[in-house]
């Protein structure tokens, strides 16, 4: 199969790291079909876009994109970044996820750190599971190939009970708590950023933004990123990013709480210390953790087996 056309996709605006190793790449993707052959995946055509679009459904500016184009063509899909391709793995057809990243960049070190042994295996550590790191130094590039997951969140269906609504809660806590423990901080915990493979588990993506620290101390970080952003976080300001991170994860629980149905008191009353305007007086992600423990065990059976409170 030739590559074949390679219309421009319509633009969107971005968020992007401004440090010179950590921008969002734009590869000709055409140019690596037969690497990624090679080393057992396909980079999918029009035809993948297409059908996975019939599934999830296409905002109209991609459908019509799409419409007139040669099935058999290289797709990159226009409802994703310039620096990510979909692909599926020859031998079996799982779908994958291409990203590419500055092989500097502070995300592909983050990236190597989470998914190497025995961080993968840590029960903690809810990073979608990477399949290949192909490095490409002559172009100062490397490949991440991860499993493609969604960001269709379980929790939004009617049918899910609130034990599997505040397990997925639950991964949300434990990541952040795993990162922090090694000294990295997201930087950009929000909905968007949280994916699931449909069985049960969810992880967070897109560690563009995300610090990795090599002191004890207590780092401080400076600009205005990420998507939740609490009051510190003013243009010229030094803060905590532990305490962003805290903040943000409480502010996607109320969006996840809103967007499932289930405002429960318990849970709400853990965010509160979570959204306070003084970072210092935030939680550590230890004692989120652990008050979020306590308030699971204390609900009855019973209870984490109902439904929503409103139908979607």
């Amino acid at each position: 199969m030739s590559p074949g056309v390679w219309p421009s996709p319509p633009s969107s605006d971005s968020s992007f790291d401004e440090d010179e190793v950590n921008y969002r790449l734009k590869p000709y993707w055409p140019k690596y079909f037969p690497l990624f052959k090679r080393r057992g995946f396909r980079l999918d055509t029009v035809r993948d876009v297409k059908d996975h679009y019939k599934q999830s459904g296409a905002p109209r500016s991609v459908s019509e994109w799409l419409r007139g184009l040669d099935d058999d063509a290289l797709c990159p899909d226009p409802g994703l970044p310039d620096n990510l391709f979909r692909a599926t793995r020859i031998i079996d057809g799982t779908k994958m996820m291409v990203k590419a990243v500055h092989r500097a960049s502070r995300e592909l070190d983050i990236i190597r750190f989470l998914s190497s042994h025995p961080m993968r295996r840590h029960p903690m550590n809810h990073c979608i599971p990477v399949h290949a790191l192909i490095d490409m130094a002559e172009e100062s590039m490397t490949f991440i190939v991860m499993e493609q997951w969604s960001s269709q969140l379980v929790f939004n269906e009617p049918s899910c009970s609130l034990f599997k609504f505040l397990a997925a809660i639950k991964q949300s806590i434990e990541h952040i708590v795993f990162m922090h423990r090694h000294s990295i901080a997201h930087l950009d915990i929000s909905l968007r950023n949280l994916l699931t493979d449909y069985m049960g588990h969810y992880a967070y993506i897109d560690f563009e933004l995300s610090r990795k620290f090599t002191d004890s101390g207590s780092p401080l970080v400076t600009g205005r990123r990420g998507t939740e952003l609490p009051p510190e976080c003013t243009p010229d300001s030094f803060y905590d990013p532990y305490k962003v991170d805290v903040w943000a994860l409480g502010i996607l629980i109320l969006r996840a709480c809103k967007l499932s149905g289930f405002c429960i008191p318990e849970l709400v009353e853990l965010v509160k210390p979570m959204l306070h305007e003084n970072p210092t007086q935030r939680p550590a992600m230890e004692m989120i953790m652990h008050a979020f423990d306590r308030m699971l065990s204390s609900i009855p059976h019973q209870r984490l087996q109902m439904l929503p409170q409103f139908n979607h």
